[in-house]
């Protein structure tokens, strides 16, 4: 694969120029070599990189986790063990986030089927969520 611009490269990645600068700000990415111009120019393994990273933010992970994965990546030398207590820790943390979600929604739904949605100033919706008991 050639050498790709950074629209080239949040193109073929998934992921946006901004978050790519962003990456390389915090290292997750390696600051790139500059052209002549001095655009950035990035090569494939920046690219496997970039992907890697999108598809680890696509399931949750967070920046330093992802950091934590990438080590152990590039580590040839790593126990897989050490990569499944990591995604083991995610399907933990992402349960837990969805019984939260959950119960953020159950919430909403008692406060909706109390409001009557109409022209009445009255609202229950804002009556429950400023701690006021449901009326009519």
């Amino acid at each position: 694969m050639r050498n790709l611009s950074i629209g080239q490269a949040a193109a073929a990645s998934g992921v946006s120029a901004k978050m790519i600068r962003h990456y390389e700000s915090i290292g997750l990415l390696a600051a790139p070599w500059r052209g002549d111009n001095g655009y950035r120019v990035y090569g494939p393994d920046d690219l496997k990189r970039l992907v890697f990273i999108r598809r680890a933010r696509d399931v949750g992970f967070a920046l330093a986790q992802i950091k934590s994965l990438l080590e152990l990546w590039r580590d040839r030398e790593r126990a897989s063990a050490d990569v499944k207590r990591i995604a083991v820790d995610q399907i933990a943390l992402l349960k837990t986030r969805k019984r939260e979600i959950e119960t953020m929604i159950a919430g909403l739904e008692e406060l909706t089927s109390a409001c009557h949605g109409d022209g009445r100033a009255a609202c229950p919706i804002l009556d429950g969520l400023a701690g006021q008991p449901k009326c009519g």
